[in-house]
């Protein structure tokens, strides 16, 4: 993470013993150093970067270090636990699957994924009829975009256009890196795709008063100076649900017009819905904020409870386009992993959570705007719906971006007892599991007011 460098040298701080929180040791804890000076010796450094905490266990909205002190968690490890960290009903349903012999099975039928099929299908509800299970969210958006393409071939457009939004996020493969706009991180890949076209995101402080449909009009505008055409030269749109490092969603106008523009053009129209599915929004899946339907959705993160599963869900006519064995994968849709997506399906059903994290959603942006309204010089912007928000920090004098700023605050936190995201940026990001209590919810908000007025008072 860029501009700012955690320290693994314990620091005192205050002791402190919430119904949520427990601090009774020097943060980070004794041992933690020699945690990562382990991992440093013989893992990749690429997997460095996070906050200097070594997890021992974690249990609903709690994540417990190796000394034993208690955080409340606003990360979900990466927003994978929508269901709460070892959720029982997940528990319970990998236990009884590894009480029964047969942890996989490559792409041989057994019950268990065709039972969670069906249900996921159900979930997700109309017009999505099948879908392809992975392991990993960078493998869905590389389906995605395998699809896609097949379908620009089936209906014979003359190129197979991809349009992408600049600074989404779609994965670390190299069709999914093609797919975002981060040039540095795909400098290594030596080329870029002819036909990955990149348009600009509709920030609201880039808006200047027009519609999101008329920003959209001058991105295609754009690409047809450069002679690509709708119609003949691209075959599909990706979406980030919402801008990941920031949580910002786009106008809700843009997102129609670019669906008026796929169905006038033969163009799919897909979301990698990796942040935002299951829950995660206030809704189901976070496309459904802008009353549109797409031809596919791309899932991961919080669709397994914390196994590794993925998948593309979408329309039967698109998902059949690949041949039979045309398009599998090693671990896919493994009895382990789909008891485990079942049940988080259950969970999520049975207990109400998405409408839950529409209500809680509520009371976070309240209390988060209440914070803004108290360091209006400091935070430029509160993003976000339901359980994902994002606060943008800046610097008071300038008005730019203040990562060192944003990365010390995420810092303070955690000395206190509250785990936040931290993006490396002037963002960070905040997305508790669903089934976090009220209670803890705003404690840790008032964690974070705290932390911003230490470190803004330094």
């Amino acid at each position: 993470m860029a501009g700012y460098s955690f320290s693994l040298i314990p620091h005192e701080v205050a002791k402190l013993k919430t119904d949520h929180r427990l601090i009774q040791t020097s943060i980070p804890a004794p041992g933690t150093a020699e945690v990562f000076e382990r991992l440093d010796k013989v893992e990749s450094r690429s997997m460095h970067g996070q906050l200097p905490l070594v997890w021992e266990r974690a249990e609903d909205s709690s994540v417990y270090d190796i000394a034993g002190n208690r955080w409340i968690d606003f990360t979900s490890t990466i927003f994978v636990a929508n269901v709460g960290h070892s959720n029982p009903r997940v528990t319970s349903a990998i236990k009884e699957a590894l009480d029964h012999p047969l942890y996989s099975c490559y792409a041989y039928a057994n019950p268990v994924r065709a039972k969670y099929l069906e249900r996921l299908i159900s979930f997700a509800g109309a017009p999505f009829e099948k879908a392809f299970l992975l392991s990993a969210g960078t493998e869905a958006t590389e389906a995605a975009l395998k699809l896609m393409r097949m379908h620009g071939q089936q209906t014979n457009k003359r190129r197979r256009g991809i349009i992408c939004i600049e600074n989404n996020w779609h994965g670390r493969t190299l069709g999914a890196q093609m797919m975002s706009s981060n040039l540095g991180q795909r400098a290594w890949i030596g080329y870029q795709d002819a036909d990955i076209h990149h348009i600009p995101f509709p920030y609201p402080w880039q808006l200047e008063g027009r519609s999101g449909a008329e920003f959209l009009l001058q991105g295609l505008e754009a690409l047809a100076a450069k002679g690509i055409d709708l119609s003949q030269d691209v075959c599909g749109f990706m979406l980030e649900t919402f801008q990941g490092w920031g949580a910002v969603f786009y106008p809700k106008d843009y997102v129609q017009a670019i669906e008026t523009v796929c169905r006038k053009n033969g163009i799919l129209l897909a979301f990698d819905e990796m942040q935002a599915g299951f829950g995660r929004t206030g809704k189901k899946f976070g496309f459904q904020h802008y009353d549109v339907t797409p031809d596919l959705i791309c899932t991961g993160k919080g669709m397994g409870g914390g196994v590794p599963l993925s998948g593309v869900i979408g329309r039967a006519k698109v998902m059949d386009l690949p041949d039979v064995g045309n398009m599998s994968s090693t671990h896919s849709a493994n009895p382990l992993v789909c008891a485990a997506g079942l049940a988080v399906l259950e969970e999520l059903e049975s207990r109400n959570l998405v409408a839950e994290a529409e209500r809680k959603g509520k009371l976070f942006r309240e209390a988060l705007e209440t914070i803004q309204k108290r360091f209006p010089d400091r935070i430029s912007w509160i993003l976000g719906n339901g359980m994902i928000m994002a606060v943008l920090f800046q610097d008071p004098e300038t008005g730019d971006a203040d990562g060192p700023f944003t990365s010390r605050v995420a810092e303070r936190c955690m000395q206190k007892g509250v785990l936040v995201v931290h993006t490396g940026r002037e963002s960070i990001k905040l997305g508790p599991p669903l089934t976090i209590t009220d209670e803890a919810l705003i404690e840790g908000i008032a964690i974070l007011a705290e932390s911003i007025a230490e470190v803004a008072a330094e």
